[in-house]
């Protein structure tokens, strides 16, 4: 492996290592948080994608909440400078899926779409964005949430977040786009892998305020806690990067409007 290779290697070890500690160590700043790391692993040439990713790194994200109402009406209330970010995405070749599934195909789907577009198509500045809701969503959700409320669910399949567990891509030469155990190759379908891919995940405020009444319905509501309040604790216990939105499927138009093709 030559020497850029190493140091992109090394750039998204320390992006997974890093999204790591920030879910188990990390302490509330509020609306000025930063988001996840740049992605380390944008094809060469992919300026428009990595400037994105850049704003996207700046815009701040809300993680505050002390409740939340069920139908938001504040721009204040969701991430509403990053997802006007991806909306606004001047590259042509960007695409939007809509997944609901978590124990479905969605992150290899999105791995083969890329490396489609990538590597047989030529195109660096491909934008992949998953628009997650349904049982999906609950990926997108720290492991305080899956300690506290989603393994204790039968549905959930799981007792902690594993599509957050990367694989042998922190050992993969990123040069090495046919290794079948490399981070091109289904061995490595992780919600870290795609981000450091450049995939944005966007969050469903709606998604999570009917988790939230499931929850209570079913009596897992340690701290009593109010619908509003539960599903505040829910939205500031999203994953690093994730953009949130106020309703994934009222969403949707809006980057269909703006170019993305949709796909699902």
């Amino acid at each position: 492996m030559d020497a850029k290779g190493e140091n992109r290697r090394d750039l998204f070890k320390q992006a997974l290592l890093g999204a790591g500690a920030w879910v188990a160590t990390r302490a509330w700043a509020g609306a000025s948080e930063p988001s996840s790391a740049l992605p380390a692993l944008l094809p060469s040439g992919a300026t428009g994608l990595l400037d994105l990713h850049r704003r996207l790194q700046a815009a701040p994200r809300r993680r505050d909440f002390k409740k939340v109402p069920m139908i938001l009406t504040d721009s204040a209330d969701w991430d509403h400078q990053a997802l006007q970010e991806v909306i606004a995405y001047g590259g042509q070749h960007k695409q939007v899926w809509d997944h609901t599934d978590l124990h479905g195909p969605w992150l290899n789907l999105m791995r083969n779409s890329l490396n489609v577009q990538v590597f047989a198509f030529q195109h660096p500045d491909f934008l992949c964005v998953s628009a997650t809701h349904g049982t999906a969503h609950w990926a997108l959700y720290d492991e305080l949430i899956w300690n506290k409320y989603l393994s204790l669910l039968k549905s959930a399949g799981a007792t902690s977040n594993t599509w957050l567990k990367a694989g042998p891509a922190l050992h993969a030469d990123v040069h090495a786009i046919e290794d079948a155990q490399g981070v091109y190759a289904p061995a490595d379908n992780s919600i870290p892998a795609l981000q450091a891919r450049g995939v944005v995940f966007i969050a469903c405020h709606n998604g999570i305020w009917e988790l939230s009444q499931a929850l209570i319905d079913k009596g897992i509501n340690p701290d009593g806690l109010a619908h509003e309040q539960l599903a505040a604790e829910l939205s500031n216990h999203l994953i690093p990067g994730v953009i949130l939105s106020p309703g994934v499927v009222g969403t949707l138009p809006q980057l269909q409007q703006a170019g993305f093709h949709y796909a699902r």
